[in-house]
């Protein structure tokens, strides 16, 4: 393909299969839209939704890059090359949503982030025998050593930082401190649990320290996060499986707690997080739930409210530089969630997340497709 800019990718070419590293070809950059050499991608759980029936393969995704800027095309002001940046999720800019600093809520999330399709493009990346292949997952498709981004989707970072742990921060890492600042709005002082000790869980733990709340839950069925939460800032851990274990979270707070949040999908998860709350008290639940959820009568009563949150309700350009400023005064210190990967090790790193053996896995594309 003329003008076509050559990469290296981790291909899903069947819903079971294994990823498999490729070369490949991506459309030159267009108006507005730059070239970044991946340095660093988080693996995230949406990257493996073509594995169901969303997005089928074949498919790049990786929706957690970080890197350097290395084409700037027309229209992409504030950016050159040589720039390090964080990619983030795709959005119009344009609608309703948008325009009320709620990108998260674009009225074209779904298609622009959730099928691996550019807006108006069939494809824009192809195979070595010119076979088309889905190369726009959330906008940027960063398992791989290149990707075609557009430049209103790229955070400037400071270069002197480690630009290869930085990715995260974009989305997973992103939503959990986002729903504590922004969705919940945790004051200095009060008290949530979290359920689910993953990135976003953790994340939401290690803001709401931030925040100043000063009884801070986590549950998990994993000993080892339990612990690990409680190094980066829970008051209190409880297993899943604990016995009562909404009576005996509500004890310990009178009335009990202000906030909670759920990051598991899973129902019967959710309606504890309910069943915690003191009056008023209010449930956010992160991105989409697993089943129907079913309210007893009784759980809405007294002014709880249940919240849907999609990536903590941020604005990333906004979010992602103070989440840095938090880590350089070591109050956030999000990169002990890290464990590296060399690319071609992608299918390792699935298997260590969804083991739990990892809380984050990144990818690091190897210095020989670097060059």
């Amino acid at each position: 393909m003329e003008h076509s800019v050559e990469a290296r990718a981790a291909v899903l070419r069947t819903a079971d299969g294994p990823f498999e590293l490729e070369d490949v070809l991506l459309d030159a950059p267009g108006h507005g839209q730059i070239v970044v050499r991946i340095a660093g991608v988080g693996v995230c759980h949406s990257d493996f939704l073509p594995r169901t029936p969303m997005a089928k393969p074949p498919i790049i995704t990786g929706h957690e890059g970080a890197g350097v800027v290395e084409v700037v095309g027309d229209g992409s002001e504030g950016l050159q090359v040589g720039d390090h940046v964080v990619l983030s999720f795709d959005s119009c800019g344009t609608c309703r949503n948008c325009l009320d600093a709620q990108p998260a809520y674009c009225e074209t999330f779904w298609p622009r982030n959730m099928s691996g399709y550019r807006p108006g493009r069939p494809t824009n990346v192809r195979d070595g025998a010119g076979e088309p292949i889905k190369g726009n997952w959330f906008g940027q498709s960063s398992f791989a050593n290149l990707s075609v981004v557009a430049a209103r989707n790229a955070i400037k970072v400071d270069p002197t930082l480690p630009l290869e742990l930085l990715g995260p921060l974009s989305c997973g890492v992103l939503t959990g401190a986002g729903s504590v600042f922004n969705s919940l709005g945790v004051e200095s002082g009060s008290s949530i649990a979290v359920f689910g000790a993953g990135t976003v869980g953790l994340s939401a733990i290690m803001a709401a320290q931030v925040a100043g709340a000063t009884t801070i839950v986590a549950v998990d069925r994993n000993p080892d996060r339990l612990q690990l939460a409680e190094k980066l800032g829970a008051t209190h851990s409880f297993e899943a499986s604990t016995d009562n274990l909404a009576v005996a979270m509500k004890a310990l707070v009178h009335g009990g707690l202000d906030y909670s949040l759920d990051t598991t999908g899973v129902p019967s998860v959710i309606s504890t997080a309910i069943d915690i709350l003191r009056l008023r008290g209010v449930c956010g639940c992160v991105g989409v739930q697993l089943k129907p959820l079913e309210l007893r009568p009784d759980q809405l009563a007294f002014g709880r409210t249940i919240k849907g949150i999609l990536e903590g309700d941020s604005v990333p350009k906004l979010l992602i530089p103070k989440l840095i400023a938090l880590w350089q005064q070591g109050r956030f210190p999000f990169d002990e969630l890290i464990q590296t990967f060399p690319l071609d090790q992608v299918n390792d790193a699935e298997q260590a997340m969804k083991s739990g053996a990892v809380v984050k896995p990144v990818l690091i594309p190897s210095q020989k497709d670097a060059q």
